[in-house]
């Protein structure tokens, strides 16, 4: 078959994603306009079919490589690109790296997702090679949220369970909040990142997330309150059959009423009844199952500190297909790995 190369329209490319089995919230037009305030440039390619329709395609994003000696531009697909058949590979590809050039990218970095029963794509056939930094976490944990809440519940491990009953008889109240609550959220998300030593977004960040995901219905900020005092929040995204924990807080107060763990149940209980089947708790130390248990009591730097909260939670250990890179320029390129590694021996 022979496919057009268009330029989608946001509606037109946010009710491909939705419909596609891979949908993704990183391919969602929203957050291309969420990363578009904040630094990137977002475009969008796809294939067309006989009639028009959307068949394939990836939402693209560009920014000036952050190293103060690099000059350059990266691209990235992130939890793309999307086909429906097989021959649309050779033509997606095509378009995609004629628009990649045209924006003067020295590279393009894929980070494909999660293939679990689906046959991954072929790497080296598109030239692409194994990158030396993701953007993404590349490991996390998939809880399966088919089936009755007591089905869920007792795939959990018993201390997870006990915590989110301890948090529903405490009178700590859990609900959607609107816009206003962001105010709580961002205190709390600042007192998190304190405590945790890992760094969050700037409260104008979430507050543009809010503005796009929520009253599409793609997205809820669910709060923990009890006698007025804000103890927990979430931002958890959905799309197709699928959720993601993207963003969480806590307050250093009234920790004993477990409030992580009512809010954490109260946005799976959001993501059950708007039909999704998966929930993607997003992000654990990129090590095998092995060591993530030999080692979790020990050590509380980078994602450690919350895997020993996410383990519990009765999911399954996956790991991405990682990041990949196609060069169009050596030269940039090359900078930019000499550029990591003086990072990482400093860091």
């Amino acid at each position: 078959m022979i496919y057009k190369v268009i330029e989608p329209s946001p509606p037109d490319w946010d009710n491909f994603v939705a419909g596609h089995p891979r949908a993704h919230v990183l391919q969602q037009p929203a957050w291309g306009e969420l990363k578009a305030v904040f630094g990137w440039q977002v475009t969008r390619v796809a294939l067309a079919d006989e009639k028009n329709r959307i068949v394939a395609g990836a939402q693209i994003l560009f920014r000036a490589l952050p190293f103060r000696r690099v000059s350059g531009v990266m691209a990235y697909i992130g939890m793309g690109p999307y086909i429906t058949a097989d021959d649309q590979w050779k033509p997606l590809w095509g378009a995609i790296h004629k628009r990649a050039r045209r924006q003067h990218a020295a590279f393009l970095k894929w980070e494909p997702g999660i293939y679990i029963n689906e046959t991954p794509p072929d790497f080296t056939n598109w030239d692409f090679s194994a990158s030396p930094q993701t953007i993404q976490p590349p490991r996390t944990i998939l809880i399966n949220i088919r089936g009755s809440e007591d089905t869920i519940l007792a795939r959990m491990n018993q201390g997870t369970r006990r915590k989110i009953r301890q948090s529903q008889k405490s009178d700590v109240h859990y609900s959607e909040a609107p816009k206003s609550g962001l105010a709580n959220f961002n205190q709390m998300m600042q007192t998190t990142g304190s405590r945790n030593t890992f760094g969050v977004h700037e409260p104008k960040y979430y507050e543009r997330a809010y503005e796009l995901f929520v009253p599409a219905g793609d997205a809820a900020l669910i709060l923990a309150e009890h006698e007025g005092d804000p103890l927990a929040g979430i931002m958890v995204f959905a799309k197709g059959k699928t959720a993601w924990y993207l963003y969480g807080a806590s307050s250093d107060v009234k920790r004993n009423l477990m409030a992580t763990y009512g809010v954490q149940w109260a946005a799976i209980q959001w993501a059950k009844a708007r039909g999704c089947e998966s929930y993607d708790l997003w992000g654990i130390p990129d090590e095998d199952e092995a060591t993530l248990e030999s080692q979790f009591q020990e050590r509380e730097d980078g994602l450690w500190g919350v895997y020993g909260f996410k383990r519990g939670w009765g999911g399954q250990v996956v790991r991405s297909m990682g990041a990949w890179d196609k060069v169009y320029n050596p030269f940039v390129y090359q900078a930019y790995k000499l550029a990591l590694k003086l990072q990482e021996s400093n860091s």
